[in-house]
């Protein structure tokens, strides 16, 4: 027994031994022998991806980036492997379709039940994704749908504060309301009209808001996973973010059920949504359509992406507008001026002419993207070159954007809201807006749509209430 004991001590002892002589060997060679170590950046973020985990986490992780850089400067070593690039031109060599590039393994924990065109790492499996989506995206099938936008549009005006039922204890305003609150209701009921044949209800059924907070969980869950791939791996947010995990779970089960819903009607619906060209859609060059799981993936997509992108755009929006009372009163002096009524607001060559609206949804989006880290990519055999920095296979790396978006050297008082830098002859630089890396651009695209028209509706709207010059009274 005593033998035993003793041979067990020395094998633990010759364990710990062995773990600390690797760790130690660990750090020193991604201290200073990493390919990545002449970069500067946190120690701790160049020894281990739990450092970003702790911002993505706590919900500041786009923040950290922007003072990572304000620190370090234009190259920062955000990770043992991942390098961060705060220029315009990362952007177009990271992002470019010739990039030598592909997306990072950050994707993988976005993939349930299989990839969708977000989170396919194979370029070939991509390709093929976006061949069958361009049918239910295509200029004309948007227009199909487009009467759906609109209604949802007006629940939303109709809805919105206590309109004609003024509060007389708020000195002549109705009762306040939470805007993101109402943008994300109606990004959601928006969402089912054009994808899944019928709206969520969530502007006129606060039963079924529950909904929404199980997005912004599964997005919490895969950006953490995202971060630090082992906990993907071994499944440790169950241990981990054990209620983060169970309500992505549940979002799973509710994106299901959307799919199960959708496909039941089939043909048997007199609208043709995005999941009805999905279905009906094959590859022309290999004359595949999606499979069941394949639909499922690209639900989990539509419902994150199209949600959350359209609703920050509008929110974000209003947010500047309200708290910048000349810059509102030219964007509803141009709505105005540009339609005569309310139903006349809709896709097409008025709407596209409102080019002031169109500065002032850029700027909003400036400020606050709906993404506001950096979408990761790994670089592929032969390396990469980018910003003059020769990069070698496997290293991680992408643009920060809400940092870009905030960075001086391309947007003059760059914490300011200032539409008039997206107008000809402003200073604002399109190379560095980071939509263009956005990789489901084309679907975002078109969630995009709904802010426009939102916004020429709600300002059109805003007349037969209180005009903007009874605003700027008040203010």
């Amino acid at each position: 027994m005593s033998f035993n004991a003793a041979h067990l001590q020395v094998w633990l002892g010759l364990l710990a031994a062995s773990g600390i002589l690797y760790t130690t060997c660990l750090v020193v060679y991604r201290l200073f022998f990493h390919p990545l170590a002449k970069y500067p950046g946190p120690l701790l973020a160049k020894l281990t991806d739990a450092y970003m985990l702790y911002y993505a986490w706590r919900g500041d992780r786009h923040l950290e980036f922007w003072r990572m850089h304000e620190r370090y400067g234009k190259f920062v070593r955000f990770g043992p492997n991942s390098l961060s690039i705060n220029s315009n031109t990362a952007l177009k060599e990271i992002y470019g379709f010739r990039a030598n590039v592909r997306k990072a393994e950050f994707y993988d924990a976005f993939v349930h039940p299989a990839p969708n065109t977000h989170n396919a790492r194979d370029k070939d499996l991509h390709a093929r994704k976006r061949r069958v989506l361009s049918h239910a995206f295509s200029d004309g099938a948007i227009k199909e749908v487009e009467r759906y936008i609109l209604g949802n549009i007006r629940t939303f005006c109709e809805g919105l504060g206590d309109y004609g039922r003024v509060n007389h204890e708020n000195k002549g305003w109705s009762s306040p309301k939470n805007m993101s609150d109402w943008c994300n209701w109606l990004a959601m009921d928006i969402l089912g009209d054009l994808c899944f044949g019928k709206a969520f209800h969530m502007l006129d059924r606060p039963d079924n808001r529950y909904a929404v907070d199980l997005v912004g969980i599964a997005a919490q869950r895969h950006l953490l996973c995202g971060t630090m791939p082992i906990i993907n791996k071994l499944s440790l947010d169950k241990i981990l973010f054990h209620k983060i995990s169970a309500g992505r779970a549940k979002y799973m089960a509710y994106s299901r059920q959307q799919l199960t819903e959708r496909t039941a009607l089939g043909d048997e619906t007199d609208r043709r949504d995005f999941f009805y060209h999905l279905l009906k859609a094959r590859d022309p060059e290999t004359g595949q359509g999606f499979s069941t799981p394949e639909l499922w993936g690209e639900s989990n997509l539509l419902i994150i992406a199209g949600s959350d992108t359209t609703s920050t755009a509008m929110a974000a929006t209003l947010f500047y507008l309200v708290r910048n009372p000349a810059t509102l009163h030219r964007a509803t002096a141009e709505v105005r001026a540009a339609f005569h009524s309310v139903e006349d607001i809709h896709q097409g060559a008025p709407l596209n002419n409102c080019t002031y609206l169109r500065a002032c949804i850029d700027e909003a989006m400036r400020l606050s993207p709906s993404v506001g880290g950096l979408l990761p990519r790994e670089v592929l055999q032969g390396g990469i070159t980018v910003d003059g920095e020769l990069l070698p296979q496997g290293t991680v790396l992408g643009v920060p954007h809400y940092a870009i978006h905030h960075n001086p050297a391309y947007f003059a008082e760059p914490f300011r809201f200032v539409p008039e830098r997206w107008l000809a002859g402003g200073e604002g630089d399109e190379k560095a807006l980071a939509r263009v890396a956005l990789g489901a651009e084309r679907v975002l695209s078109v969630f995009d749509r709904p802010a426009r028209v939102y916004w020429e509706r709600v300002g059109r709207w805003a007349g037969g209430g209180v005009c903007e010059e009874e605003y700027l009274k008040c203010k």
